[in-house]
């Protein structure tokens, strides 16, 4: 059973259903229940409690910091938590010199009164879709109480901790897929914002350009909730549309190649019960994100010539093998790559950000979030190729996102014969910079 949602607890906290004390008891209990050494990378149970009176306080004297005053939440293990080590899922940040302060969202959260009880676990280095971690253990995905299979990456720790019922949302970080691919595998809802949205300051990079932030929880309306509070507001600023006011596309592309029956027939089901419901729901063609991808791999990943700014360092000296052999492999790739098939990579990303924002202008595009369920393990950890196939796989829908700058959710649409859950994902443009600087 779930510890509940961001929603029902915000409530039952301000009307003195529930105590924030008792409910921080609570999450460290169900920690050890649940009992995966793999799945937080530190707990942070003293902060945690000292949180929580704070807010009991605030809370009995009428005085809530925010909505979500005494929720508890957890943060991928690239945020900087004052005191605390941001390891970034990697061995050779273990012994780093902790964080002299919080990162801004977490300073954020903090203001708001959310509770932080720890740093999850997550791909080394946020390199990767599918979440396995040599330094630290990858975590169970609690979907599947049998096999061990992927949690989905790099937010592995993230998407498995709200599915586990012990914090009712969880920060994670998005440069690839990396927020909506482990909603997906866990069957949690991920919201990737655009970049801008949050603020940058405290998060290990991967990306610069790439990297965006988000909830991942268990309703759309938890992470509406979490991202006002977390943006300082006093509440949130959007509401439900009607559905028939709702334009939704389905595009002729390779989104939907390959796709494992039951996503396939579980994303035509949900298509089904949106058209049902009113909303109005199209094909289109849409030739251009061929195009999109193409640009992508004529010119090299520019995810991979970021990392090795940040890493070239490292992969130089005696840490690279120290370091996750896929997670190196990726990174290098940017050896490949010219001074000019950057700059070529970087204005073409710039024109074709405004071209798809215009071809698509408010329509909201729909598709798998991922092709798969989550995969078993071991074959992943046994043969590195079968690893790089599922990867890039995993990665195929939601990559495109992140290079044109959209913002995407992805929500359980079903199970297959297993139990293992599909993800439905919505993109959308990009807000104007008018937009962004009016919050």
């Amino acid at each position: 059973m779930s510890i509940g949602t961001v929603q029902d607890l915000a409530r039952a906290l301000r009307d003195g259903r529930r105590d924030p004390v008792d409910l921080v008891a609570e999450v460290f209990d169900r920690i050890d229940r649940h009992n995966d050494p793999a799945l937080f990378i530190r707990t942070l149970r003293p902060r945690a409690e000292a949180e929580a009176r704070a807010s009991r306080e605030r809370l009995r004297a009428g005085n809530p910091a925010s909505l979500v005053d005494g929720v508890p939440l957890a943060w991928k293990d690239l945020f900087d938590l004052k005191g605390s080590v941001t390891t970034a899922g990697s061995a050779v940040l273990r012994d780093a010199a902790p964080a002299a302060a919080d990162g801004a969202l977490v300073n954020a959260a903090m203001r708001a009164g959310m509770v932080s009880v720890g740093a999850v676990n997550m791909t080394e280095f946020a390199y990767s879709g599918i979440g396995l971690n040599p330094h630290y253990g990858t975590p169970r995905n609690p979907c599947d109480p049998k096999v061990a299979r992927s949690p989905g990456g790099s937010s592995s720790g993230s998407g498995a901790v709200v599915a586990a019922g012990i914090v009712p949302v969880s920060i994670g970080t998005d440069t690839g897929g990396s927020i909506r691919i482990p909603a997906a595998f866990n069957g949690v809802v991920g919201y990737k914002t655009s970049t801008g949205h949050y603020p940058m300051q405290g998060v290990f990079p991967l990306s610069r350009t790439l990297d965006t932030l988000g909830p991942l929880a268990q309703s759309v309306a938890d992470c509406v909730l979490t991202d006002a509070a977390l943006r300082g507001l006093a509440g949130p600023l959007v509401a439900a549309a009607p559905l028939e006011a709702l334009d939704f596309v389905v595009p002729d592309s390779f989104m939907f190649d390959d796709l494992a029956p039951a996503v396939a027939a579980n994303f035509d089901a949900a298509v089904a019960r949106l058209a049902k419901a009113g909303a109005r729901v199209r094909a289109i063609a849409l030739a251009e994100l061929h195009e999109v991808s193409a640009l992508m791999g004529r010119y090299g990943p520019l995810t991979s010539a970021e990392a090795m700014d940040v890493h070239k360092e490292r992969l130089a000296g005696p840490d690279a093998a120290r370091i996750d052999p896929r997670v190196v492999r990726r990174i290098r790739m940017a050896e490949a790559m010219s001074a000019v098939d950057l700059i070529r990579l970087t204005e073409g990303r710039r024109e074709w950000i405004a071209r798809m924002n215009a071809r698509l202008g408010n329509a909201i595009l729909i598709c798998p979030t991922t092709p798969s369920v989550a995969m078993p393990i071991a074959p992943l950890e046994a043969d590195v190729e079968v690893f790089f196939h599922h990867n890039f796989r995993t990665l195929r829908n939601t990559a495109i996102g992140n290079f044109l700058d959209w913002c995407g959710m992805s929500i359980p649409n079903g199970t297959d014969n297993d139990g293992m859950p599909t993800g439905f994902m919505m993109c959308a443009p990009h807000c104007s910079q008018e937009d962004k600087d009016h919050g």
